[in-house]
């Protein structure tokens, strides 16, 4: 199910009888057709124990089950929203940034410190980002929301890419993370808001950064 961007805030999705899309519950700006909107309380294709992950996690953001036929333009806060077009490969994303995204994908939740062991542990508690994270596998499109705007970043064999935490937003690929340690120019003017602390991640794929450290 392609997403249509409007604007950089706003995006419109194609509703096709027999499909159905998932997205973040308040996210509907406007509609046209006959267009049905309802609460998912197991959080999309993921089922229950994607919605116990994302409860332990305190990431249970709440969807809704989009069906029908018709349009539906999506936007949420005023963030920028960027689209990512799946092709069979698996995306990780904070739970908080989905804005809508295709039924047909499988929803999961990955415990982060399988992704780099401890390491992976102490991102979660450094920036405040949880210990889990959503998965989201398979062919189809995902709209997913970030402050100020997003880069994608490739990622290949030996060469690595180096991510402030705070600006890190989802990615996808065989990739790697683990957090490392680095003293940079704004920790030396009194800056310490994490700035020591980088993401590095490795492998084939890519990483989605946001021109912002705050969160959403």
């Amino acid at each position: 199910m392609p997403f249509r961007e409007i604007n950089s805030k706003m995006v419109e999705a194609t509703v096709l009888p027999g499909q159905k899309m998932y997205s973040q519950r308040g996210a509907m700006l406007a509609y046209r057709g006959e267009v049905s909107f309802t609460p998912n309380i197991q959080g999309g294709q993921g089922g229950l124990m994607s919605m116990i992950g994302r409860r332990v996690a305190n990431e249970a953001t709440p969807l809704m089950t989009v069906e029908g036929s018709g349009t539906v333009m999506f936007g949420h806060g005023g963030h920028h929203i960027q689209v990512i077009n799946l092709a069979g490969d698996t995306l990780y994303v904070e739970a908080d940034r989905l804005l809508a995204f295709d039924g047909t994908l499988q929803q999961g939740t990955m415990f982060m410190g399988s992704q780099g062991g401890v390491m992976g542990m102490v991102r979660g508690q450094v920036t405040g980002q949880g210990l889990f994270t959503t998965t989201l596998k398979g062919h189809g499109a995902v709209a997913v929301m970030a402050h100020g705007g997003v880069i994608e970043v490739p990622i290949a064999p030996g060469r690595e890419v180096h991510v402030d935490p705070q600006a890190y937003v989802a990615h996808h690929g065989d990739v790697r993370n683990k957090l490392s340690t680095a003293l940079g120019w704004r920790d030396m003017v009194g800056r310490g808001s994490g700035e020591a602390f980088q993401l590095e991640l490795s492998g084939s794929g890519a990483v989605y950064v946001q021109a912002s450290e705050e969160k959403l």
